[in-house]
């Protein structure tokens, strides 16, 4: 789970994109656990993410969030190994026609050696047909709506009407940024410049930190995403540790800050 966290924490993927790569893992046997840290850390920052927060919120503000994605994973990875022995942990996907052929795709339970060139063997070049049309069709029925409810919501945003909400007077500010955060995913990168502008009107430094971390792996629009390959209650799990967990860097970087 350590390692997951660490290869998570430094993995370019976003939290929209992760579902194909997450659903071939669990396809693939791997355990719940380990995909879950992987699953949480990664959306949140990776090395071009962690220079281009440093330019735009400081070096602080970048490191806070690298911990807070390698922490997050452990969190995530620690708490779902106590479910291990559930049915629905070691069965996370739902048996539908959307994931179907990730996991029962010929020839895949067979061991095969690694070679990049799979055009040269019939039983690697099936294989490979099979996993492109399930994967592709895994994108275009969940990802599509789900990028469509984002642009929706962002396009009706009015970020700087949110500052008076999160400022460092107020109790509320970091479950607050969670909760705004959630639904308002925004590319990592798009979303620094807007935090940058909600930290000068007032925004507290843990409801900043709360609001980066929620936006990117909570994100309402990429659970809607994953609920048609997951069980409910392996994904009521992920959206549990994924809140707990961004309410946690919150509060951990405002004390440290």
């Amino acid at each position: 789970m350590i390692a997951a966290s660490a290869i998570g924490a430094v993995t370019p993927v976003c939290g929209v994109t992760v579902l194909p790569l997450m659903a071939g893992l669990l396809a693939a046997g791997i355990p719940l656990a380990r995909v879950m840290a992987f699953w949480l850390s990664s959306p949140v920052t990776d090395p071009a993410m962690l220079a281009t927060t440093a330019a735009t919120l400081g070096v602080g503000f970048a490191v806070g969030k690298t911990l807070a994605a390698f922490g997050l994973g452990v969190w995530g990875g620690a708490i779902t190994s106590a479910f291990a022995s559930k049915s629905w942990a070691t069965a996370a996907l739902r048996s539908n026609g959307i994931v179907g052929n990730l996991s029962q795709c010929g020839g895949c339970t067979t061991p095969l050696h690694f070679d990049a060139r799979v055009w040269n063997e019939q039983q690697r070049r099936d294989i490979f047909r099979q996993n492109v049309i399930a994967t592709a069709r895994l994108i275009l029925i969940c990802l599509i709506p789900a990028f469509a409810a984002e642009y929706a919501l962002n396009a009706a945003l009015e970020p700087h009407s949110l500052a008076a909400y999160v400022g460092k007077d107020a109790w509320w500010a970091i479950p607050f940024a969670v909760f705004v955060g959630a639904p308002a995913y925004l590319d990592g990168y798009a979303a620094l410049p807007l935090t940058r502008g909600l930290m000068d009107h007032g925004m507290s430094p843990g409801a900043a930190m709360a609001f980066l971390v929620s936006g990117g792996v909570v994100s309402i629009w990429g659970a809607m995403a994953i609920f048609p390959v997951l069980k409910l209650k392996p994904f009521l799990l992920y959206l549990a540790l994924a809140v707990s967990g961004s309410l946690l860097a919150g509060y951990a970087f405002e004390w440290v800050m």
